[in-house]
């Protein structure tokens, strides 16, 4: 999880907190919003298969999205060493009503749905989950 370990900037930043107490605040966040971290990377995911008939290009997703995708070459490790390598992938959906957009990689949706992990509240890579919900419109239930 620390810097330098799998990525140069890890995937704690510097957050000094455990990873328990993490992984707690980020279920919490999700519970309140009445999410899940399955849906949370099911929506991530959905939105990565419309950008992938993009061809690196962006694709309009119905109501008022657009979505790119892009592929760097390479892989990695999940830190939680839970199975093979990750593409190193990364997607940006763009909200244009909202006029918000994020960027994630399959490694975010994998350590999302997999681990409830959002990365350290430091980390030059973290999501929050309240921000994913709301750029990427997921409703609850």
């Amino acid at each position: 999880m620390q810097a330098g370990v799998i990525t140069g900037a890890g995937f704690l930043g510097n957050d000094r907190r455990n990873l328990i107490d993490i992984l707690d605040a980020d279920f919490r966040t999700v519970a309140s919003l009445g999410l899940t971290h399955n849906k949370i990377a099911e929506t991530m995911e959905k939105f990565r298969k419309h950008a992938e008939s993009g061809l690196g290009e962006f694709i309009s997703i119905a109501p008022h999205f657009e979505a790119r995708i892009d592929a760097v070459r390479g892989k990695l490790p999940c830190p939680f060493e839970d199975r093979g390598l990750i593409s190193k992938t990364s997607i940006m959906v763009k909200n244009l009503f909202l006029k918000k957009e994020i960027i994630y990689t399959d490694m975010h949706i994998h350590l999302i749905n997999i681990h409830g992990f959002y990365q350290g509240k430091r980390s030059l890579f973290r999501l929050d989950p309240e921000i994913i919900a709301e750029i990427l419109e997921i409703i609850p239930g």
